[in-house]
């Protein structure tokens, strides 16, 4: 048996010695005056090396990277995989892309932390404080202004200008201007469609709106401009643009500040604790947008002939072939840098004129504040330089190779490499697997999953809805890129998909049509856009489609009815099991 040991033996047993490890040194003696009374020391300043400061932020870096690192470095493997196995193709300037791919991982991680420290608090210290300087119209005026201006910071809106450089103006050519000569009203309507979103979501928040009469509202004109653009020869190319621009529209910036607003104004109203505070918003801010560019593109029909639209092509080529042409990094970083910086500091002031102007509020935490506001500038700026030599990059130069599986290109002279039926049933299992890993990677939709569970008690699990969100995303891309295959028209998809969503929200509850159509919004991030965009676009080049767009259109359907059916069904199974035990009990 051990002996018993009393614990002053034990303290005895384990005391140190402080003066041998310096002890007075680290805590002096307190001095005191001729009284006898302890003099306060002035507090000394920490004292650290730039190794203390490495160790410090290693944990917090480490853990912001590889949030990042998740939803970029499997796509990318997953695609170099595809092209050495599969196409027979190695990654061409792997070097170039690889540094690309880790800008946009840094860019992104930087950008984040800023938009927490610095974009963030504006939109919570704004909607907390407008309602009760400004009346109901000012309120409304401001979130207009601010949803145009989150539209041009948001990290996938330059994917649309760069996507404008492959498409061939003589076939396409409002297309072609929309994202070339005429880019800045396209992003500038995309805007104003979001604002006009903002402005009905904070209404809605603020008299607690159902969300159904909404989408029934929106999607009338939006189908009507749809028929219209889709029975005309020069406008049918700018469909796919417009439904695509409503995924562009939801990333990280739009939704947080938006939402910031409207919540804080629907708090200050007294109508902040309803369960549909939070949701959406991103579904208005999807549908609006497509609406605008439909809208903006019937405009310049009938006031922008296409003579016109040729002749400046023509003028512009003309300048262009009198001028040397720029070696690569003459021009680039420079134009990344460049757009970082326009997105994000036009935002910023315009925040601080309310803040400062309109509200006359003090900024809490100030250089807190101004610390997030540079991160978010210069991780724009590396995120913008990634996505042009990653990204971009990557996604165009697997998307132009993949048709050679199933059908002779230039770009592989030894084309196709398989039979045709089994070539293009490898080309939609590519897109397939390749939206599921991506939706996956989301790290919104985490957070989304466990807010529906935590609404229904546990009856909508969040692996129920991550589950068939991810094959709702990869279903719409597998038929986006059937429509470029098989050069079928994009309302093949969005007529049936965009018809059940409607028959599926009117037998679905409040809860679920929140979280259905809200799903397409959180999985459209500032990584999934740009790739599957580009992806899209290189495969369109490649199979000589006239565009490459409506990938992302069906990539935004599919998740809502795939979570509306489930949410109808599990409505179904939990009205059963309460029935079943209402009898037991009876």
């Amino acid at each position: 048996m051990a002996r018993n040991i009393r614990f002053g033996e034990y303290l005895q047993k384990v005391t140190v010695d402080t003066t041998s490890i310096g002890y007075e040194k680290l805590v002096p003696k307190p001095q005191l005056d001729a009284e006898g009374r302890e003099i306060p020391r002035k507090p000394e300043k920490l004292q650290m090396s730039g190794g203390d400061i490495v160790n410090l932020l290693q944990p917090y870096l480490s853990v912001r990277f590889m949030e990042q690192a998740r939803a970029v470095i499997p796509l990318a493997v997953f695609l170099a995989l595809f092209q050495w196995l599969v196409l027979q193709r190695s990654v061409a300037d792997a070097t170039l892309i690889g540094a690309g791919l880790l800008a946009v991982m840094v860019g992104l991680m930087i950008f984040m932390e800023g938009l927490k420290l610095g974009l963030m608090p504006f939109g919570d210290i704004i909607g907390s404080n407008l309602p009760r300087k400004l009346p109901l119209p000012g309120v409304l005026t401001i979130a207009l202004l601010l949803g145009i201006g989150v539209t041009y910071a948001e990290p996938a809106i330059g994917t649309l200008q760069v996507a404008g450089q492959i498409v061939d103006p003589e076939k396409a050519p409002y297309l072609y201007t929309m994202l070339n000569d005429r880019a800045g009203s396209t992003v500038l309507v995309v805007g104003i469609g979001v604002g006009i979103a903002a402005v009905l979501g904070t209404v809605r928040f603020l008299y607690d709106w159902s969300l159904k009469p909404l989408i029934y509202l929106t999607l009338l004109p939006v189908v009507l401009l749809t028929a219209f653009c889709s029975l005309d020869q020069d406008l049918k190319t700018v469909v796919g643009l417009a439904w695509d621009c409503g995924a562009v529209t939801t990333g990280p910036v739009t939704v947080p500040l938006v939402l910031a607003l409207g919540i804080g104004v629907a708090n200050s109203g007294g109508k902040g604790e309803s369960q549909l505070s939070g949701f959406g918003i991103v579904t208005l801010a999807s549908l609006f947008p497509i609406m605008a560019v439909l809208a903006l593109a019937i405009f310049w029909k009938f006031t922008v002939p296409v003579d016109m639209i040729l002749a400046e092509v023509a003028a512009k080529s003309a300048a262009a072939a009198a001028v040397s042409t720029p070696q690569w990094y003459e021009v680039s970083p420079g134009v990344e840098v460049k757009l970082g910086v326009q997105a994000i500091v036009p935002l910023v002031i315009f925040l601080m004129v309310v803040l400062f102007g309109i509200l006359r509020e003090k900024l809490p935490n100030a250089f807190i504040i101004v610390w997030g506001l540079f991160l978010a500038v210069v991780g724009m700026c590396v995120f913008n330089v990634g996505l042009t030599y990653g990204l971009a990059a990557l996604g165009a130069q697997t998307g132009s190779l993949i048709p050679g599986a199933f059908v002779g290109i230039e770009a592989m002279p030894e084309a196709p490499l398989y039979p045709a039926a089994l070539g293009i049933f490898l080309a939609a299992a590519f897109a397939w697997f390749l939206g599921y890993s991506a939706t996956m990677a989301e790290p919104a939709l985490n957070a989304l999953g466990l807010t529906v569970q935590n609404l229904t008690n546990g009856a909508f699990k969040k692996s129920m809805l991550m589950y068939s969100v991810a094959i709702g995303v990869s279903t719409g891309i597998m038929l986006g890129v059937c429509k470029l295959i098989f050069d079928f028209n994009l309302l093949y998809i969005l007529v049936p998909g965009y018809l059940a969503a409607i028959i599926l929200t009117y037998l679905s509850t409040e809860e679920f049509v929140n979280v259905g159509w809200d799903s397409a919004g959180v999985t459209t991030g500032p990584v999934t856009v740009p790739l599957v965009l580009a992806m899209g676009l290189g495969f369109g080049e490649a199979v000589g489609a006239l565009e490459g767009f409506g990938i992302l259109a069906a990539a935004s359907i599919a998740p809502i009815v795939a979570v509306l059916s489930l949410g109808v069904y599990v409505q179904w199974k939990t009205k059963k099991e309460l029935a079943a035990a209402s009898g037991e009990a009876a």
